[in-house]
């Protein structure tokens, strides 16, 4: 499937530092190529059934400065994102508003390009719709079938028997699901709440997710080997995530929504499928409020980006305030942000205007040299954009002359063109 287009990014003079990013199943920092060239990094894309809001806009965000990062320190980058194009939620939201499901998520996914676009976020190397890898998926299905890890639940009113993932088989390789350390009575409701069904009859146990969904009247269906249905979420991104990158993948990234269950149990069935771990590392970014509430599109308080660019304000913007807040913090998003963003913007345009971007014999003034060295180690240790952000607004208060070089650097890593755009 088609992503978006790549924004330009220039090149840069030196190199940046291999960033060390947070570790959700360990808890700490790690280097995830494991000092290898190659980075790889699969990131859970949208399931396509709203706009764009910001909380979806700060983890693609959080990601794309990873992806950044880890170019601008020499590395080759494979990443790959999907959409979950066939799900309840949009099966939901198209039967509530009398539109085909293929043409709801098909409207949902051009507009989160123009978004990613806006932002000038890079696109993923392969951008993969779930409608096109059900056949291979209903193959894994049936391989953790013939293995032991899945089970047939017989299913009322459907053409066929849902089949689930038996969560006692783990392995050792379920790297995050070993570490995940919340209780049992905290999994249970967390599953309930995203899209599992604990109180299901028939299930060696509550936990278990389910894998293939067997044909019910009225739903899409396919025909795989494991039978007709469609795909369960979390095998989804395990099989998209194997056969496109290998396992493990350098990164595995998403909101902290995702840590259960979908991707404990994503790292579940790709250590069942693969007998090693999803991911080197499960990095996870924070949640945004607002009006005092998580902003959800379950729960209606959206802030998204197509609204505040309609409104008029500068995508530059946008993606500014939101990187001067840690990608893994949670946090409220208060109208005053965009009007910071603008400010502190407005004097980055005025310094770097007239730089000549093409002159890079600039590079040795002093000021600009530290605050190049200050963006990459800061951005370095665990994607600390704020301290990115700060070290441009130091060069500025400290009257240093602005340079090609540095201008460059603050396109390349963080995204944001400024004294012309």
């Amino acid at each position: 499937m088609r992503a978006w287009e790549h924004p330009d990014v220039p090149e840069v003079s030196g190199v940046g530092s291999r960033p060390r990013v947070h570790d959700t199943a360990t808890g700490s920092p790690v280097d995830p190529t494991d000092g290898g060239e190659r980075a790889t990094m699969y990131v859970c894309g949208i399931t396509p059934y709203d706009a764009t809001h910001l909380g979806h806009a700060a983890t693609y965000l959080a990601f794309d400065t990873l992806n950044r990062a880890w170019r601008d320190a020499g590395l080759d980058v494979e990443y790959v994102q999907n959409t979950t194009d066939v799900d309840d939620p949009l099966l939901e939201r198209a039967a509530a508003t009398g539109v085909d499901w293929r043409e709801l998520a098909a409207s949902q996914i051009a507009l989160f390009r123009r978004d990613m676009e806006a932002l000038r976020v890079l696109p993923p190397d392969e951008y993969v719709a779930v409608t096109d890898e059900v056949e291979r998926i209903g193959e894994a299905v049936a391989f953790l079938l013939e293995s032991g890890h899945g089970y047939r639940v017989p299913t009322e009113g459907a053409d066929g028997d849902d089949v689930y993932f038996d969560v006692q088989r783990a392995t050792d390789a379920w790297s995050l699901g070993a570490e995940s350390g919340l209780a049992r009575d905290t999994m249970l409701a967390l599953s309930a709440e995203r899209g599992g069904d604990p109180d299901r009859p028939g299930k060696r146990d509550p936990l278990d997710p389910l894998l293939w969904r067997a044909a019910r009247p009225g739903e899409p269906t396919w025909d795989t080997a494991v039978g007709t249905g469609r795909p369960g979420w979390h095998i989804e991104c395990s099989v998209i995530a194997g056969d496109r990158l290998g396992a493990p993948v350098s990164v595995q990234g998403g909101g902290s929504d995702l840590v259960f269950p979908h991707h404990e149990m994503s790292a579940g069935h790709t250590a069942a499928l693969a007998h090693a771990p999803l991911a080197r590392a499960y990095v996870h970014t924070g949640m945004i409020a607002y009006q005092g509430t998580k902003i959800s599109k379950s729960l209606g308080n959206l802030v998204t980006v197509r609204g505040l660019l309609d409104d008029g304000a500068d995508p530059r913007v946008v993606r500014l305030a939101l990187l001067s807040h840690r990608y893994s913090d949670d946090w409220e998003w208060f109208d005053s942000e965009l009007t910071s963003a603008t400010t502190r913007l407005a004097s980055w345009d005025a310094w770097a205007r007239g730089v000549d971007l093409e002159d890079r014999g600039d590079a040795d003034t002093s000021v600009a040299v530290a605050s190049m060295a200050r963006i990459r180690e800061r951005v370095a240790d665990d994607l600390d954009t704020p301290g990115a952000v700060a070290a441009v607004d130091t060069a500025i208060a400290a009257g240093g002359t602005c340079t090609g070089e540095l201008v460059a650097l603050v396109d390349a890593v963080l995204g944001i063109r400024i004294g012309r755009h």
